[in-house]
């Protein structure tokens, strides 16, 4: 969630993303997310005690700067 810190546009880094705002994101399938997942290559998750995941903004950011390294 952005909100507006006197006219700059400010992340929530402690915003936790549900899993269908990760994947448009990335822009993944849920399937070849879990197959990443698996291999131990995908951003950090979080399960709810109700069962549903979230993955947390800081989280997110963190494995995109991880992959733009990894590219370079």
């Amino acid at each position: 969630m952005c909100r507006a810190l006197e006219g700059v546009t400010a992340v929530d880094r402690s915003e936790k993303l549900k899993l269908p705002d990760v994947l448009e994101e990335i822009k993944m399938s849920r399937a070849a997310f879990y197959r990443m997942r698996a291999r131990g290559q995908a951003p950090k998750l979080i399960k709810l005690p109700n069962g549903q995941i979230r993955c947390r903004r800081s989280d997110l950011d963190a494995w995109w700067e991880q992959n733009e390294q990894a590219a370079a």
